[in-house]
């Protein structure tokens, strides 16, 4: 008797196993051009996806985990111009980002913890630092143009 009903519970508990789905799928805007590609798994953006502006060229590349940006990303211009660049963390903007200003040399890094600018600004002009800041929550408190009174305000910290 015992062994019949471990056999029908063993049976039954097999019958409501559903199994993971991993596919590649693609998304189009209205007008019949893509819009994303990537992977999903039970519906679930997974690893690698590519997003796109209207015009066709990519707006965005990165990797998803459980539906949330994680890792590296990069985003274009709807010119195809590299704009910025970073780390997500489940969805949240977290490390170091660069920030390019589109046909110069000038970019600007950023510390980000928690979806929030939190930590340093460095920018740079024609690959030269002419400028830090400090944020706390999105909130500047700090800037200085000369890296020797930054240096001196900040003796622990170096780039």
């Amino acid at each position: 008797m015992y062994r019949i009903v471990f056999i029908a519970i063993v049976l039954l508990g097999f019958t409501g196993v559903v199994r993971a789905e991993k596919m590649y799928v693609k998304e189009y805007y209205s007008n019949g051009s893509i819009k994303a590609e990537g992977w999903q798994m039970n519906k679930v953006k997974t690893d690698y996806w590519i997003n796109y502006h209207s015009n066709g060229k990519i707006a965005s590349k990165g990797h998803f985990r459980n539906n949330q940006k994680n890792g590296y990303w990069y985003f274009y211009s709807p010119g195809g111009a590299l704009e910025k660049e970073g780390h997500f963390i489940n969805g949240s903007a977290e490390s170091w980002w660069i920030f390019y200003e589109i046909g110069t040399r000038n970019k600007s890094k950023f510390e980000f913890k928690n979806n929030a600018k939190n930590g340093f600004c460095l920018h740079y002009k024609k690959r030269k630092l002419v400028l830090v800041e400090k944020y706390v929550d999105n909130r500047k408190t700090g800037a200085w143009t000369s890296i020797s009174d930054f240096k001196r305000d900040n003796p622990s910290v170096s780039f």
